[in-house]
């Protein structure tokens, strides 16, 4: 099975390409736009691996939540390679990739969506498999509700930004996990579990997973908050 992902939700963007359980990931270049690093990275991935976009059997792209910009550039990128290629796309999201990525058995991912809130999802693993608990909420730090019992993890790019959810954290017996971001790698091995179930979808009908649908706030909110207009 071989499958190229791409996730672009943060600014760090990343591409994997998935051979038969084996994974080679590459880093968009930092301070640049991922609209202009991302297709040549991707390019030089495939190449470096001997691997033509036909010889595929799916792309894979980090869905959301997260920047809006991010979003469209992986899902149109996903789109346009997978037409080209008569190929079916999977949408995985960004949280679950997340959550994945630490290995735990419960976790509540948290990233940062700007404007004073955070993206929050929680997930248990039951079977192998990690399922959503509730549902993707976005929201202020201090209104994300914790997750009951013992055993959970938080990570995420948040922590260190909010240290009053830190704390709450803390308090409530979660271990913390700082910095994981949504990573192509886990958009790969999640994707790979689902294309052998039948999980793929015709190009047209991918879409970004925004959550929420305001990218800025107005002049009259950012001045309720103590801001600027």
């Amino acid at each position: 099975m071989k499958i190229l992902a791409i996730e672009t939700s943060t600014d760090f963007g990343t591409c994997a390409l998935w051979q038969d359980d084996t994974l080679d990931q590459r880093i968009c270049p930092p301070g640049r736009p991922h609209s202009e690093t991302l297709l040549p990275l991707v390019r030089e991935l495939m190449t470096a691996n001997g691997i033509a976009f036909a010889a595929l059997d799916a792309i894979a792209f980090g869905a959301g939540p997260g920047a809006f910009t991010g979003l469209r550039v992986a899902c149109g990128i996903a789109q346009g390679l997978a037409v080209g290629a008569c190929l079916p796309v999977l949408p995985v999201c960004g949280l679950e990739a997340m959550a994945a990525a630490t290995g735990k058995a419960r976790v509540l991912s948290l990233l940062d969506a700007r404007m004073g809130e955070i993206y929050a999802a929680a997930y248990e693993r039951h079977d192998g498999c990690l399922e959503l608990q509730g549902a993707l909420r976005v929201g202020p730090p201090v209104g994300i509700e914790l997750p009951a019992g013992g055993g959970w993890v938080a990570c995420g790019n948040v922590l260190a930004a909010h240290p009053e959810l830190e704390q709450r954290l803390l308090d409530a017996g979660i271990a913390l996990q700082p910095g994981v971001l949504p990573q192509a790698g886990a958009i790969a091995r999640l994707a790979a579990q689902r294309l052998l179930n039948g999980d793929g979808i015709d190009p047209a009908l991918a879409a970004p997973l925004y959550v929420r649908d305001k990218v800025a706030k107005t002049v009259s909110e950012r001045l309720a908050a103590g801001g600027k207009a």
